[in-house]
């Protein structure tokens, strides 16, 4: 599946690969410290945003580590709401991590639950993943409020694994298996 035409429609969204014009938008909420507040790293000055959206404007799925960001767009507007990602974890075991980031200005209106439904569903049924799973910070309510809503189920609750500004953080890790989502009832 080529990854940098890839197009996929919800009833409110699009989601694409990341074009030139994007970078503005893309950079209003990397730099915000409330989007990094869970995410382990500093906000992105400009030439960090430069650097990360370069990399998220070239999908890519081919070996372990490989990273497809794809745009979130608002239909109603064109306006970049967003990003949805699926990291290749392992290909022998057909396994992917996902992740998702918001502009907190458009939090509230279910646009990162349809956004990740739409990356389930091609992990699944388009890229055929055996097993995807999400990693997030426990304080995060709104990301485990994602996640469960999407019926993921949580396998673990890390205790301070990680230590960013002289602060340990706890993980949660939330995962489906394909044959799960498939039993899933699918929202209208």
């Amino acid at each position: 599946m080529q990854l940098s035409t890839l197009r996929l429609s919800t009833d409110r969204l699009t989601i694409r690969h990341f074009a030139p014009d994007d970078f503005d938008g893309f950079h209003a909420y990397h730099r915000l410290p409330e989007v990094y507040r869970y995410l382990y790293a500093d906000p992105l000055d400009e030439d960090g945003a430069r650097t990360k959206f370069a990399k998220a404007s070239d999908p890519r799925l081919d070996e372990d580590g490989d990273v497809a960001v794809f745009a979130v767009e608002r239909q109603e507007d064109g306006a970049l709401i967003g990003e949805v990602l699926l990291k290749l974890a392992s290909k022998a075991a057909r396994q992917a991590e996902t992740g998702y980031i918001f502009n907190p200005a458009f939090a509230g209106k279910g646009y990162a639950t349809e956004a990740m439904r739409a990356a389930l569903e091609l992990g699944f049924s388009k890229l055929n993943f055996h097993r995807i799973f999400a990693r997030l910070d426990p304080l995060n309510a709104g990301s485990v409020g994602v996640v469960e809503r999407l019926g993921m189920r949580r396998e673990a609750h890390l205790i301070q694994n990680d230590l960013f500004n002289g602060q340990w953080g706890d993980e949660y890790i939330y995962a489906l298996l394909r044959h799960e989502w498939q039993a899933l009832p699918k929202a209208s």
